[in-house]
């Protein structure tokens, strides 16, 4: 094979290991060109946050020290794609741009557009088996989960041999011109995420190793808002700092060296949770109208309140209601949330508040460090019953009960809610029935130190299954 030039095009693949588009340009034996470009039209989206964005640029600095290490550099630069890769290809007489391959709209007419006048060469790595891949018999797409899973793991497991080592050199022309990474915005401390592929793989490791790792715990703990029970790699698989093979892998693994059904139960449940991720990415493929509006078409027509008021106390952790609000101060603050608290928070805006879905779907993306279009999309959708495989319309999350199982001594309501400190465990979850004595010893009284109920739930329940009824007959 002659040695040729090759772009390798990064996008959510900040990674040397287990990329198939590095390693397949590595593979021509000449010059790679590891480019990241700043795409203005991502910047600068409605969606964008800036704890998002400081992640990935931390990431790009390592990304480049790593390289730097094996002889080569980042090429950064900013501007349209199809402009930038043109412009280098021009001047490096490169023959190729080799890429990982991406499933939102966006990305897919950036690539269309793209390949139509250059070399594109596009690569599976975005999930474990190729979006498309996973079909029924009959060629149509899953659109339940379950049955999903099942094809999934029937298809040929990934091997520990399957995944590929981070080529040992990278020789990037000397010509190549770069901007800086920008320096802004940088990670807030509260934020507990280091970036690179060394703090994803040193993260994975204390997650499935020794006798008695966390892995086998997961099936017990995950729900638990009280413990640090999952994984937290979920913004290291958002840019790619980590494959999915190696992640599936270790999970296959785990569920194979487990030493007894609790633990097998344990790896199996954290597999399934990677399968739900490669689910919403193949639903973002097969209809991408699910980015704009319902998968079910008939429930974009819902008569929404959207009452303002009610939108930013649920935005600021202003509820009254304790685990809503400790987990919307946990997004603001750390940039990540509980996946309990997710559902439980997604539910009482659109169930409770009838604030449309896509309102905190906007939100959480704005404040994710690890906001995925396609999971984030489908956990909405599924919360708010108007997805695939959906919570029915008619299951309304009870904050106050979901709060008492699973934050029982209100561990978690007390760590970002510090006006609760002092409230007994058994008024944390529902404070406001304390009597003001009470309420006065333990210094929280209700509308003056911490809010009352914005809402009674008793009330807000029939309207809002009226609402669903009415556009679903």
């Amino acid at each position: 094979m002659d040695k040729q030039t090759i772009i390798w095009w990064i996008r959510r693949d900040l990674r040397l290991n287990d990329n198939q588009a590095l390693s397949a340009a590595a593979a021509y034996g000449g010059h790679v060109i590891p480019l990241f470009i700043l795409d203005p039209a991502l910047w600068q989206s409605r969606y964008v946050g800036s704890k998002r964005i400081a992640f990935l640029l931390a990431g790009l600095r390592l990304l480049d020290a790593d390289l730097r290490q094996r002889g080569g550099r980042l090429i950064v630069r900013r501007g349209d794609p199809l402009v930038e890769l043109s412009a280098v290809l021009r001047s490096t007489g490169a023959t190729a741009v080799f890429a990982e391959e991406d499933v939102s709209p966006y990305a897919r007419q950036r690539d269309a557009r793209v390949a139509a006048a250059l070399p594109l060469k596009l690569f599976a790595g975005l999930t474990v088996h190729a979006p498309g891949l996973v079909r029924k018999q009959d060629g149509d797409p899953y659109t339940v989960f379950t049955p999903f899973s099942k094809a999934w793991k029937a298809l040929a497991p990934p091997q520990e041999t399957d995944i590929l080592a981070a080529p040992a050199r990278i020789v990037v022309p000397e010509d190549v011109t770069s901007v800086p990474i920008p320096e802004e915005p940088r990670l807030p401390d509260t934020v507990p995420f280091e970036a690179g592929e060394a703090a994803a793989q040193t993260l994975l490791a204390s997650f499935v190793s020794g006798d008695h790792p966390p892995v086998f715990r997961y099936a017990e703990q995950r729900n638990q808002l009280d413990l640090a029970g999952t994984s937290m790699l979920s913004p290291y698989l958002r840019f790619g700092m980590m494959s999915p093979r190696q992640t599936a892998v270790a999970a296959l693994q785990s569920v194979e060296r487990a030493p007894h059904n609790e633990a097998r139960k344990g790896a199996g449940t954290w597999l399934n949770e990677l399968i739900w991720r490669e689910f919403y990415m193949n639903i973002l493929y097969h209809f991408p109208h699910v980015r704009r509006g319902s998968f079910r078409p008939q429930y974009d027509h819902i008569e929404w309140e959207n009452d303002s008021v009610q939108l930013r106390a649920w935005q600021t952790g202003q509820t009254g209601y304790p685990v809503i609000d400790a987990a919307m101060r946990q997004l603001g603050e750390m940039g990540w949330m509980h996946n309990r608290a997710r559902m439980i928070t997604a539910s009482f805006l659109v169930k409770d508040l009838l604030v449309d879905w896509r309102l905190g779907e906007e939100w959480f993306m704005k404040h994710l460090v690890d906001g995925d279009p396609a999971a984030n999309n489908g956990g909405w959708q599924w919360t708010a019953g108007v997805g695939t495989d959906a919570a029915p319309y008619f299951r309304i999350f009870n904050p106050i009960l979901q709060s008492k199982k699973f934050d029982p001594h209100g561990v978690y309501i007390r760590r970002w809610l510090p006006e609760l400190a002092n409230v007994p465990d058994q008024a944390i979850h529902e404070p406001w029935e304390m009597s003001l004595a009470v309420q006065r010893a333990a210094g929280c009284v209700i509308g003056r130190d911490y809010p009352a109920p914005i809402i009674d739930r008793r009330e807000t329940r029939e309207r809002t299954l009226a609402r669903y009824q009415a556009v679903s007959s």
